[in-house]
């Protein structure tokens, strides 16, 4: 199968694409390598992707007749969409980006997908739609209609797109809400990647809320079983949570944290930021009905090898 991913050089891409490849799938990966973080970090992960069977363009999903040209030149089968302006606490600061990414460039892909009707289109939504949802653990069917950042209402729009392309030109969308993916190759403005840094460097780390903050943590090789399964098995529409199903304090994440790099790490107490929630927390029912499958590695073994990565890449020994 020829499978389209966008977002090829990101966190969650890299670890898709070598998956796809490993099978025996082609992969056309596409990535407009902006500088929201160091672009170092995504040519290194592109690195990881030499196989005879990826080939990659540099194009950005905002450009319409860019990804046109992709589509046409290509034909993909499937389409796995995770090319996105990410982070919730940099809307606040450079909304346009998440508009022009989010939603001009998501547009773009279902302008293509309708032309070109591939067999499923896959796209990375996140836990941020349930916004200031009080009802734990969140599940699909619970309403979203008040999110907390311009990047949730972002990625709430994305399903409400992909319903209407799914209703009106019978497109095989399904929509993935993910919870806090961490891992080697982790985004440098994630919290495993800014506390790393801040614990084998010897610097406090932010703690906001003072610590009374939960997050359902979600290894990146969970995130890619789930994300494949649900790839392999179309549906005409549907959305599904890809959580851990199992709530951290944010403490007791930092001790675990603490214990995988052998360091103790300081702290430095903070209010609650804008556009944050104090707890998430998946229901992953739907999910393993629909492909047989949840994310369930520990916290503590997933940190131990992103520990491992982290002090062969940056160097700490």
């Amino acid at each position: 199968m020829k499978v389209l991913l966008t977002g090829a050089a990101g966190f969650i891409g890299m670890h898709c694409a070598q998956r796809l490849l490993a099978r025996g799938d082609d992969v056309v990966g596409v990535d407009n390598l902006n500088e929201y973080y160091p672009v170092q970090l995504k040519k290194d992960r592109l690195a990881q992707l030499k196989h005879p069977n990826f080939t990659f363009a540099q194009i950005d999903v905002a450009d319409a007749q860019a990804l046109e040209r992709v589509f046409e030149k290509e034909k993909p089968q499937s389409v796995v969409h995770l090319a996105a302006q990410a982070g919730v606490r940099y809307s606040l600061q450079n909304p346009a980006a998440y508009v022009q990414s989010n939603l001009v460039g998501f547009a773009n892909l279902l302008e293509c997908c309708r032309r070109h009707a591939p067999r499923h289109l896959v796209y990375a939504s996140s836990s941020s739609v349930y916004g200031a949802n009080q009802e734990l653990p969140w599940s699909e069917s619970q309403n979203v209609d008040h999110p907390v950042s311009l990047y949730a209402a972002t990625k709430k729009s994305n399903e409400l797109m992909a319903h209407v392309y799914s209703h009106l030109y019978g497109l095989n969308a399904t929509g993935l809400r993910f919870f806090t993916v961490y891992g080697p190759w982790g985004r440098p403005d994630m919290s495993p990647m800014i506390f790393a840094n801040a614990i084998v460097k010897g610097e406090p780390i932010a703690v906001f809320n003072h610590g009374d903050m939960q997050r359902d943590f979600t290894y990146v090789d969970d995130v890619v079983e789930g994300t494949i399964r649900v790839l392999d098995k179309p549906t005409r529409y549907a959305v599904y949570n890809i959580g851990n199903h199992e709530p951290v304090n944010l403490l007791d994440y930092i001790a675990a944290l603490e214990r995988a790099f052998g360091r103790e790490a300081k702290f430095a107490m903070k209010p609650m930021q804008p556009g944050e929630v104090k707890a998430t927390y998946a229901d992953t029912t739907a999910l393993k009905q629909a492909v047989g499958f949840a994310p369930s590695t520990p916290l503590a073994s997933g940190l131990e090898r992103f520990a491992a990565w982290f002090k062969e890449y940056y160097g700490y020994a």
